[in-house]
């Protein structure tokens, strides 16, 4: 600034941000509580919680594989024998399940490779339009027409048909 200028009128700006003038002694009691949070439930629950993960990072599972034993089919079962037919049920239910996933699994992969290749994918596709034929087909065979209430004694039931079927047919 030039020497000539009015220091009424402009006065020169403070050299420091001036200090907050305390009104009460007191403490501020919302940093009081903030702190008493802090140390009596925060810090506590945290540590906590961290030596519990360095305890599972320690024995690390995969705890989403769930695996189970094959149980007896329902044809293994004996009469009566209730626990043995529920879960030949649960193992079907199972089983259905991972087919569906299978299934799946086979169509985005096809979905994928006709997006990729566009137009053409007729042609450069056709491994995986056949597996997906080939997968549906198996799939259909064994769980279509079971409707809403389906069951492995369904199941059976409809398996032994085209058994049947298939041996007349060849006679």
């Amino acid at each position: 600034m030039p020497k000539d200028f009015d220091t009424e009128v402009y006065p020169e700006p403070p050299r420091q941000t001036p200090v907050v003038d305390k009104q009460t002694a007191l403490p501020n009691p919302a940093l009081i509580l903030s702190n008493v949070f802090y140390y009596t439930v925060d810090l506590p629950v945290t540590t906590f919680r961290d030596t519990i993960d360095s305890i599972r990072s320690k024995n690390k599972q995969v705890y989403y594989h769930q695996t189970f034993r094959r149980v007896p089919d329902l044809t293994e079962c004996q009469e009566g024998d209730y626990p043995c037919c529920y879960e030949a049920e649960m193992q079907w239910r199972r089983d259905y399940k991972v087919d569906q996933e299978i299934v799946k699994v086979v169509q985005e992969r096809m979905r994928a490779c006709q997006q990729r290749e566009g137009n053409s994918y007729e042609q450069n596709c056709t491994k995986e339009i056949q597996q997906f034929h080939e997968v549906t087909k198996n799939f259909q065979s064994r769980y279509g027409d079971l409707g809403a209430y389906a069951s492995a004694k369904k199941c059976l039931m409809k398996q032994k048909e085209r058994m049947m079927a298939a041996q007349a047919q060849s006679a």
